[in-house]
């Protein structure tokens, strides 16, 4: 079982392109994900599933960085919170996208990075340390940064609420992380043994959203696809460029800059979903960005890490041969 679940988190790409298939060719058969079961959200508990699971592989240690190395955690979760919501407004008035596409693309933006971030930093030989604490914090200032954000961008054109959404990231995010990060310090034996499943657990929720999301819109999606797809990859791939850019700008070493650059280009779009879901229900493509988004960045973040596992690092870094094995064998 344990296989099976490290191929599902290895192939997840691939799985969520084939789910992003089902939803456009059987668009029905996972449209239970955007129901509700006794009165409750089934899209709010399963983006609660995928935070617990965050919550049970961070430790309060993650943290420690910060008060190590504070000016690059600083710039680090300033470039997240910069640079994604900065290109989705661009994208959104380059694009001229209808107001709907526009809410998914900000949203998209303004959430914090994903954990798949932190896979893919290992893989690239990044500073993976540095990538999990950036993630901590971009999702702990979430249920405030997400909101006002998005707020400061479509607020004026489009009407939601900043306040309500602020409650929703505590409910979705916050409360599960917390409730994961009690598991693993009351029950350390449990949580040990249920790490090898979480990432599969994880990849197979998200699957199912973007099936349910895009199979809801699939008409819409295949009347507008190219532009939908343009506009997500180049969310994606303008988010790595420049977040290498900003941390050689600002001193980090390259380690560094390869953890930046993917935290940034690799956001939450899974809670992106959810959010769009809840607040904009009178939209239902405004969850599409963020289910196409989920599915791509992690074709394109596997790309990434071959490349620079395999040609940049070794060219770029003259510690890599060095440090490769010690930093491998203490992840």
């Amino acid at each position: 079982m344990k296989t099976v679940c490290k191929m599902i988190g290895k192939y997840f790409g691939v799985i969520a392109l084939v789910f992003l298939g089902i939803g456009l060719t059987e668009p029905h058969a996972f449209s239970w994900v955007l129901g509700k079961a006794h009165g409750v959200s089934i899209l709010s508990v399963m983006l609660g599933i995928i935070m617990f699971g965050m919550g049970m592989t961070t430790s309060l240690h993650d943290f420690a960085l910060v008060l190590k190395q504070p000016r690059n955690i600083f710039f680090g979760v300033c470039t997240q919170y910069f640079v994604m919501p900065f290109l989705a407004f661009c994208l959104s008035r380059a694009f001229h996208l209808d107001p709907a596409l526009t809410v998914g693309v900000v949203l998209v933006g303004t959430c914090p990075g994903g954990t798949s971030s932190n896979v893919i930093t290992f893989m690239s030989h990044g500073d993976v340390p540095f990538s999990v604490t950036m993630t901590s914090c971009s999702t702990v200032l979430s249920p405030i940064m997400t909101p006002l954000l998005t707020y400061l961008i479509i607020g004026k054109q489009i009407s939601f609420d900043p306040v309500g959404m602020f409650v929703s990231i505590l409910q979705i995010v916050f409360f599960p992380i917390a409730v994961g990060l009690a598991v693993k310090n009351f029950f350390p034996k449990f949580a040990k043994e249920a790490i090898d499943y979480l990432p599969a657990v994880s990849s197979l929720v998200i699957s199912f959203l973007i099936a349910g999301i895009i199979g809801a819109s699939c008409n819409a999606i295949l009347n507008s696809a190219g532009v939908i797809l343009l506009v997500v990859i180049l969310h994606n791939v303008l988010g790595y460029v420049l977040g290498f850019a900003i941390g050689k700008a600002t001193g980090m070493n390259w380690r560094q800059m390869v953890a930046l650059s993917i935290e940034v280009g690799m956001q939450n779009s899974g809670l992106a979903t959810g959010l769009a879901k809840a607040h904009f229900a009178s939209m239902p493509m405004a969850g599409v960005p963020g289910a196409i988004f989920s599915a791509w960045h992690n074709i394109s973040g596997a790309v990434l890490a071959y490349v620079y596992s395999n040609y940049l690092n070794k060219r770029f870094d003259s510690e890599f041969e060095e440090e490769l094995e010690p930093e491998v064998a203490t992840v």
